[in-house]
């Protein structure tokens, strides 16, 4: 097929926002990790949802596939056009809409970052939760159902997003839910758009719930004799039932690599980071009370962090964790995985993981957002070498079946992609082709993301 029509009409709609050259496509032919494709066949630079619908209406005369983009920090090969096509990068679509104060609730386009967001939102008093570590987008953010280090306390998009303005493949605009806190009316389209990846439409505007800035916020860091201490720790807060804003596990490997990375020098151990939100009086006990818990697992150095300034370098270091990781073996390439599991099987994912690893021939340190029971692992490979790629996604495999067996799922917060499209089936059953009939019944002919999320698509 031609693409010289859709090219030319999309041309007539967005001027010098449609770009064809190699280094633009190539830019959106990249992915975080060894997922790869090869790149789009142009890149769309729309600025509203007008311009988003004309353009969709007219890829989907033609027959052309259409993928969303954010900030390209997706690590399953979400944003890739696996089947050539328009990639509609959403950078012009970066603004905040509507901030009402009074309703903790903001309306913004899908282009903004979450520290973009969060910058805006300073002088309310008023805070967006969800950190999935990268600077991502929020439109990114709400198809992939992001996570982060803060959903241990605030939840995940899933909860934070109200409501949505989505252009189907069709071209239709569609708009989902509210400001209200709750409703009872109809399928929650909502729901359905959020995770959905790109592959029931493209997200034009989100509706957010915010949350007031707390009053007082502690950090710290504290080391463990082991990792299995160090998480057995995690298990024994979260049912103790201290409502922690954030706790993070690291373990040896990982710490090593931040401390060469970031200049840090903290203990060559095991290490858990948390943070706790509240009144001075209650961050105070209940730092207190996880400081007497952590001792119970053999936590030593404690490592305070109250003023903003060292939270900042803390928090830092532990975003910089994946390029850390990548520097502790220079030219290497990262398969990356994560997989959730019930509070109570956190500690045996976790050795049993750590066990796997161990016996391979290639590193995997290991982290994770283990309030919720989340983690990661970086698994580290020569990408000319087919035996460490094989061995890295023999592990990765093991990881996510090992999850489903202790009762949780092959992805917390990273989503499916087409990374992980071979493990939907032994998580979701029939429940897979469900997911395959809403797909056919909003995009028959398979124009939105295709290749991704679903059988078939």
């Amino acid at each position: 097929m031609s693409l010289a029509p859709v090219l030319a009409e999309l041309r007539a709609l967005l001027g010098d926002r449609l770009s064809t050259a190699t280094a633009v496509l190539a830019q959106h032919g990249q992915s975080e990790s060894l997922v790869s494709a090869a790149p789009p066949d142009a890149v769309a630079f729309p600025r509203s949802t007008a311009e988003v619908a004309a353009l969709v209406k007219i890829c989907a005369a033609h027959g052309v596939p259409m993928i969303g983009w954010g900030a390209g920090t997706s690590l399953e090969g979400h944003a890739l056009a696996r089947h050539g096509g328009v990639t509609v990068d959403f950078r012009e679509m970066a603004a905040v809409l509507e901030v009402r104060a009074e309703d903790m609730l903001a309306r913004v386009q899908p282009g903004i970052t979450r520290e973009a967001l969060n910058a805006e939102l300073r002088a309310t008093g008023l805070f967006f939760p969800v950190d999935p570590g990268a600077n991502a987008s929020i439109g990114g953010m709400t198809a992939t159902r992001a996570s982060g280090t803060a959903a241990v306390r605030y939840g995940t998009m899933r909860d934070a997003v109200l409501g949505l303005e989505v252009v189907l493949a069709d071209g239709r605009v569609i708009r989902t839910g509210s400001g209200a806190p709750k409703s009872s009316a109809g399928y929650d389209l909502t729901a359905l758009m959020v995770g959905s990846e790109g592959t029931l439409g493209l997200i034009t505007e989100i509706t957010l719930r915010l949350q007031g800035q707390p009053e007082a916020v502690s950090a710290a860091t504290c080391a463990f004799p082991g990792i299995a201490e160090a998480v057995d720790c995690v298990i024994a807060t979260i049912q103790t039932g201290i409502p922690m804003a954030r706790i993070e596990v690291l373990d040896t490997a990982t710490v090593a690599a931040c401390n060469a990375y970031s200049k840090t020098d903290l203990p060559l151990a095991p290490l858990l980071l948390v943070e706790f939100h509240g009144s001075p009086a209650a961050v105070a006990e209940q730092a207190e009370r996880f400081g007497e818990i952590a001792a119970g697992f053999g936590a030593a150095d404690f490592l305070w962090a109250e003023r903003q300034e060292d939270r900042n370098r803390l928090w830092k270091m532990r975003h910089n964790a994946y390029p850390a990781i990548l520097a502790s073996r220079p030219g290497a390439r990262a398969i990356i995985t994560d997989v959730c599991v019930p509070i109570s099987r956190l500690a045996q994912a976790v050795e049993e993981t750590r066990a796997d690893i161990a016996a391979s021939p290639i590193p995997g340190p290991i982290l994770g957002h283990v309030g919720d029971g989340n983690f990661h692992a970086i698994l580290l490979v020569n990408p000319d070498d087919p035996a460490e790629i094989a061995a890295a996604k023999g592990l990765a495999a093991r990881m996510a079946a090992r999850a489903l067996a202790l009762g949780g799922t092959i992805t917390g917060e990273h989503g499916v992609g087409f990374g992980k499209l071979p493990l939907m089936a032994a998580e979701h059953g029939e429940g897979w082709a469900v997911m395959g009939a809403i797909k056919r019944a909003l995009d028959p002919r398979g124009l939105m993301n295709p290749g991704k999320l679903v059988a078939g698509a």
